[in-house]
């Protein structure tokens, strides 16, 4: 395949402070939701008391960045370790560790690239404002992004808000949503957490653009590309609408400062109209993105679903990957293999998602999540041999690679993760890094760095500035 990829093309890999750092109750850090709820599944998996313990790990695991030749490393800033409630005072001794990282990637030629909420929420919040349901934590994500450009914007340049807004929103968990049971209330909870989100999303673009000179911030999505299980017109629709409902209606919203259209009428006919303040319009209208990140996993397949008495118009199946009467339902294709985990491996997707982010907004694309997730094998001669991870890999650059020769204007590629973390349905039993973790889920060993075949074949690959 001939070169496309750009000169300044940040090849990386990417993690989250909660599935990494451990730690979570050292130097002051506050209880936060991700906290929470692994401590629920404590009994049966890992939790993130440990994690990988990048805390106290931070600097050999640099190191390993370096010598793999990443350009980029996108991390999460955990709130609770800034702000320990997430709204009340100030933690030094958190500035003080992200600082020592931050310095530490950028003393070796790294870029850092920084999420400030990937799923964990101050708990603190919860009780107080039943989390994102309470407008108080808008403003207070607000400080804490403010709090977070002030202290390190004179080196951090690249920024996200959140971290797949869309996805989180599905699942009730994630968004603290643990004991009510009436659907309806349900979704209209959900509907003004998801409304409060965007509202603080555009607070911190404002703000980034406003402190930091040449700052570059943007959404990460969690991709949906939906195929039509069958050609029948029905089932076309519902494969649009299910991208819509799931990808389409945010990024409208982040890049135009309003829902569309389709995404209001849901609203209104489930009356389940988030409450909106006079003045948030401007606010979200002044907020443009510089880019949009794509997190890429998987593809569906969806047909038409009729609502009914019992399941009226807009209610809800499931939770991810959610059926919606009156629009669509979904399923797996047919025609493509997946993990052992049930994501559907087509790399074909990708270039359909990244043709169709950028010819809708034409912003630039960053892949800041792909990757297959399994569990390895450690060799008795302390090895992990992971073609089928490297083969996964591959095809997908591959597909960025021809999504740049589409016109597609590409600035980045950082596979999930860059070495074992822990996954919050699967804890250590689900392995996505190019760096493996020495540890199970019920005992942490030594807690190892081993680098796996595809950390070398990775590294070949940014060497050579793609395959």
């Amino acid at each position: 395949m001939k070169k496309v990829f750009p000169d300044d093309f940040l090849w990386g890999a990417s993690s989250s402070a909660f599935q990494i750092e451990g730690a979570y109750d050292e130097d002051n850090k506050g209880l936060s939701v991700a906290d929470f709820n692994s401590f629920k599944k404590s009994h049966i998996q890992a939790d993130t008391k440990v994690a990988a313990d990048f805390y106290h790990h931070y600097e050999e695991d640099i190191d390993l960045m370096k010598e793999l030749g990443m350009k980029t490393y996108r991390f999460s800033i955990a709130w609770t370790r800034i702000i320990p409630d997430g709204e009340g005072e100030i933690n030094l001794e958190g500035i003080s560790f992200y600082n020592k990282v931050i310095n530490k990637l950028i003393e070796n030629n790294i870029e850092p690239f920084v999420t400030l909420y990937h799923f964990d929420l101050p708990f603190a919040l919860v009780e107080k404002y039943n989390g994102w349901e309470g407008r108080e934590t808008v403003y207070a994500f607000e400080r804490f992004a403010k709090i977070c450009f002030k202290e390190f914007g004179d080196r951090v340049k690249y920024w996200q808000p959140h971290n797949e807004q869309n996805l989180i929103v599905r699942v009730n968990e994630r968004i603290n949503i643990y004991d009510e049971n009436d659907e309806y209330k349900i979704d209209k909870m959900r509907a003004q957490m998801d409304y409060n989100m965007c509202l603080a999303h555009a607070l911190a673009v404002n703000a980034c653009h406003e402190m930091i000179p040449d700052s570059k911030i943007g959404t990460a999505v969690s991709s949906s590309v939906t195929y039509p299980l069958t050609c029948k017109p029905e089932d076309v629709y519902a494969a649009r609408m299910n991208d819509n409902f799931k990808v389409y209606y945010m990024l409208d919203m982040h890049q135009y400062g309003e829902y569309p259209g389709y995404y209001m009428n849901y609203l209104k006919e489930r009356n389940i109209m988030p409450v909106m303040e006079e003045g948030d319009k401007s606010i979200l209208k002044k907020a443009k993105m510089d880019f949009i990140a794509v997190n890429y996993y998987r593809t569906n397949c969806a047909e038409a679903l009729k609502a009914n008495d019992e399941h009226p118009f807009g209610s809800r199946e499931g939770t991810v990957d959610f059926n919606m009467y009156g629009l669509f339902k979904m399923s797996m294709n047919p025609n493509l293999k997946a993990t052992e985990y049930g994501a559907a491996i087509d790399p074909s997707g990708l270039r359909v998602a990244l043709n169709e982010y950028w010819q809708r907004y034409h912003l630039p694309l960053i892949i800041t999540e792909n990757g297959l997730g399994t569990p390895d094998i450690l060799t008795e001669d302390g090895k992990v041999h992971d073609e089928y991870r490297i083969d996964y890999l591959r095809s997908h650059i591959e597909a960025c690679a021809l999504a740049i020769e589409d016109g597609v204007e590409m600035i980045g590629y950082c596979p999930w993760s860059f070495m074992d973390l822990l996954s919050s349905a699967q804890g250590f039993r689900k392995r996505y890094g190019l760096v493996y973790t020495n540890r199970t889920d019920d005992e942490l060993l030594d807690l190892k760095r081993i680098k796996k075949d595809s950390f070398y074949w990775y590294q070949n690959v940014i060497k050579n500035n793609g395959l």
